[in-house]
């Protein structure tokens, strides 16, 4: 068997390729709309997919395609196809492949707009949606064998890094014929690679750990080439395609991604361990930490923890309010993944769109804080967080 490489190699070099034209080694940025032809027999063969070749970007792009063709090499999935945000890459995927009458098994923690989609847009399309409590994997396994056409699981979970048994929820769904989808965004495929374990799909958004930098946005979808397709050709006719100068900065920052991971993993862990010692917190959610609930499964399908924690003040929101502005280190913002340190409560963030009612039903405390770690130096942000602790 070959030897797997590591995960900064695999970044680095996965899915690139000289270019035979211009020798340059980094792909070029294809900012074009539309591509010419020497004749019809030859715009035909491209346009009815019987010859390779672009028509028109909100179609394909060489540039998008080979941030395409690098995610799926990085996923180990066969295709993948990319948009302009990560919700239009989830938003497209339900509709691609979802039908009136059919039945998703999701769960109660996941980002606030995913949540949404489940609980009041699928509905509305006669798409029954059963959202289950998602530490309960016998319930989640009851809501599958009831019937189940699509599967979708986020783990960890945003914001409460809840974690997920891959393994058996998807043989589960398999069992049922069910589609399995997994949102990936917050371990990445350094951390994380659910095809692994039997996922048909798996999605990013890729304006966050993917991109890294804060400077682009747009969302991927990989996994089995047929599938791909579908979501493929709703994407063509719906129109929410990445553009190529993102694809391009989404593309320079992948060769960074498995040094990046690294040290958040490395930052993340140990800030969980320093803010559950410290007396003005509450209670923090890392899978990192040995009694997280599902730090066991974290430790079976996980390579590191992910640079995201979460964790509640005494105190609460008011608490939160006078500790934020405090942090010198952090950025007080609704992103994560980034080089540097964002934060914010969940309120705010990942669960904006929620009201009070709503983010209580997905789980989701009002004091609750996101944490995402970037890549500074962890004795600085230690240091930063114990004096803003000391200050409230």
């Amino acid at each position: 068997m070959d030897r797997k490489e590591g995960p900064s190699t695999r970044s680095v070099h996965l899915a690139e390729q000289v270019d035979p034209r211009t020798r340059a080694i980094v792909p070029p940025v294809v900012q074009n709309s539309a591509f010419a032809f020497e004749n019809l027999d030859e715009w035909r063969a491209v346009a009815q997919h019987e010859a390779a070749g672009d028509i028109y970007s909100r179609n394909s792009n060489p540039t998008t395609r080979r941030f395409e063709e690098k995610m799926a090499a990085l996923e180990g999935a066969e295709s993948a196809s990319s948009f302009g945000t990560g919700m239009a890459a989830i938003s497209t995927t339900l509709f691609a492949l979802l039908n009136p009458g059919q039945r998703v098994v999701t769960v109660r923690d996941a980002y606030g707009a995913t949540y949404l989609h489940f609980t009041q847009i699928l509905p509305r399309f006669g798409i029954n949606c059963d959202v289950c409590e998602t530490d309960d994997h016998e319930a989640i396994e009851a809501a599958i064998a009831k019937g189940c056409d699509l599967l979708y699981l986020e783990t960890p979970t945003n914001p409460t890094l809840k974690v997920l048994d891959l393994d058996r929820l998807i043989q589960a769904a398999h069992k049922k014929g069910a589609t399995a989808v997994v949102d990936n965004t917050f371990a990445t495929p350094i951390n994380q690679t659910p095809v692994e374990f039997g996922a048909d799909l798996v999605i990013h958004s890729a304006t966050k750990f993917l991109c890294g930098h804060g400077d682009a946005m747009g969302g991927v979808v990989c996994g089995r080439k047929d599938l791909v397709e579908k979501i493929f050709h709703h994407r063509e006719l719906t129109g929410p395609t990445l553009d190529a100068h993102s694809a391009y900065l989404l593309l320079r920052s992948l060769k960074t991604l498995g040094l990046r991971i690294q040290r958040q993993n490395e930052n993340a862990i140990a800030l969980a361990g320093f803010l559950e010692q410290h007396p003005k917190v509450e209670q923090v959610y890392y899978p990192g930490l040995g009694n997280h609930p599902g730090h066991e499964i974290a430790r079976r399908q996980m390579s590191g923890f992910g640079g995201v924690l979460s964790f509640e003040l005494k105190g609460g929101m008011e608490a939160a309010a006078d500790f934020l502005p405090r942090l010198r280190y952090a950025y007080m913002a609704p992103n994560l993944g980034q080089v540097e340190t964002i934060v914010g409560p969940a309120a705010l963030t990942s669960h904006v769109e929620l009201n009070e009612e709503e983010r209580k039903a997905s789980g989701v405390p009002d004091g609750l804080i996101r944490y995402a770690v970037g890549i500074e130096d962890v004795d600085d942000l230690q240091a930063d967080l114990d004096k803003a602790l000391a200050g409230i």
